[in-house]
């Protein structure tokens, strides 16, 4: 895998009075569990960087391929979600980017309160934006 961003495809199951559980197909053991719909994408993403950490680097199967694969599931009322992967390539680059004076004071302001480096703050709100937005 070269690329920083892939997107894997989840089957999400909820039975009455249970959690949503999310399962990958292509990725074996690799799964996950939320209390709220809004819960589901973020806790699939945190499943996908749990399992590449021990994981062998695995190509994505296609969304046909997926919706085939849980055909039966689907018809039961299962859903199929686009799951963001973003890799970690272990290196820094350094961008440079214009932001207005008054979002940079606030930006310094948070990460300083989260005890972060103004590239770790935007870095990890930036994580966040793409996997709640998908």
């Amino acid at each position: 895998m070269t690329m920083g961003m892939q997107y894997f495809y989840a089957i999400v199951d909820k039975d009455d009075g249970s959690a949503f559980g999310v399962r990958f197909p292509d990725l074996p053991g690799c799964f996950s569990a939320a209390d709220a719909i809004e819960e589901v994408l973020p806790n699939a993403c945190e499943a996908l960087e749990l399992w590449f950490e021990d994981g062998e680097p695995v190509a994505p199967q296609r969304l046909d391929q997926v919706r085939d694969a849980a055909a039966e599931d689907i018809a039961a009322g299962s859903f199929i979600v686009a799951v963001p992967y973003i890799k970690r390539l272990g290196r820094q680059v350094r961008a440079n980017i214009s932001l207005d004076k008054g979002m940079l004071d606030a930006i310094d302001r948070a990460a300083a309160e989260r005890s972060l480096t103004r590239s770790a703050f935007l870095a990890d709100a930036a994580r966040n934006e793409i996997e709640m937005r998908r």
